[in-house]
């Protein structure tokens, strides 16, 4: 009888194994959104990580509502699109575009206004419009750092808050909000931008908090290096333009892989999401885990790119 029950353990233990993977997988399937017609928001959208997300969220069939500060390269970008030949296998349509400066946070109201008149509604709205910094904190002015938190955080909270009750009084719709992975852990020279992404990311965990009763998604998109201009289009420590392509920058991402797990990740309605290399990932833990060899780490960082830009 102990040699029956010996030889029935594996077969059952994989059989209970692989129910248990089944029942995921159908979860998944069950929640999966379908982004057909569905009327999708994108800020920065004229380049970089927008573009990208632009023309995977096109080929999925949403409606899209593009957003930028340049009319003609969002033009442009409408253009490409409505020449994308998808051989009808999905049903496209033509992107309308709005166009707005986010860090003038007074324009964001009649901005967002604009924007539920193109559809009357937003199923999607994806705050991805953004710069960043490089600079030594004491030698940059506090209103660097200001200009850095308008567009990064008062920005988008300005325009989720400007659409937040249409999607209420429908009790339907997902906010995404592109952070990075310095949004969870900073690294040295980089104060202004890790300081706008932490503070993004506390607010979008609050709103997923508080929204959750009327159905609603929020989803915080951390990435790491991408390979766009984000660095070269940087501020310094006196506003001026950075105008470099870090060496962490260039060996970054593909912007078009990004977009692609962004699109996953509101497909299947990620709450949190760090799409990041094995050491950034262990570094987010570390600081939780054993924070002061972190700090370690981080004040060794600063030493070494300290010394680098002097010589």
């Amino acid at each position: 009888m102990e040699r029956v029950l010996g030889l029935g353990v594996g077969p059952l233990a994989a059989g209970t194994v692989g129910l248990l993977i089944l029942l995921k997988v159908i979860q998944r399937l069950r929640h999966k959104q379908n982004l057909q017609d569905k009327v999708v928001v994108i800020t920065g959208a004229s380049s970089g990580l927008g573009k990208e997300c632009a023309r995977v969220f096109h080929a999925a069939g949403a409606r899209l509502i593009l957003c930028g500060r340049d009319q003609k390269r969002l033009q442009e970008v409408v253009e490409e699109l409505r020449n994308k030949n998808n051989n009808g296998k999905i049903q496209t349509y033509t992107p309308c575009t709005v166009t707005f400066d986010l860090s003038s946070t007074s324009l964001v109201s009649s901005a967002a206004k604009e924007i539920l008149k193109c559809h009357g509604h937003v199923d999607i709205l994806i705050n991805n419009a953004g710069i960043s910094y490089r600079g030594n904190i004491m030698d940059t002015h506090v209103s660097v750092q200001r200009d850095v938190m308008e567009t990064n955080y008062f920005g988008p909270v300005a325009l989720t808050q400007a659409i937040l009750p249409s999607m209420v009084d429908r009790r339907s719709g997902h906010i995404v909000v592109i952070s990075s992975v310095q949004g969870k852990i900073s690294i040295p020279y980089r104060s202004a931008y890790a300081a706008s992404k932490h503070a993004t990311q506390a607010y979008f965990d609050c709103l997923r908090a508080e929204v959750d009763r009327f159905g609603l998604q929020v989803s915080v998109i951390s990435p790491g290096y991408i390979r766009t201009n984000l660095s070269i289009n940087a501020v310094t420590g006196d506003g001026s333009q950075y105008g470099v392509m870090d060496k962490t920058t260039a060996k970054g991402w593909d912007p078009v892989d990004v977009a692609r797990a962004i699109l996953k990740a509101v497909c299947h309605k990620q709450k949190d999401v760090v799409l990041a290399g094995p050491l950034p990932t262990a570094a987010v833990y570390l600081r939780t885990l054993w924070p002061a060899l972190y700090f370690r780490l981080m004040a060794s960082r600063a030493v070494k790119e300290q010394r680098v830009k002097e010589e």
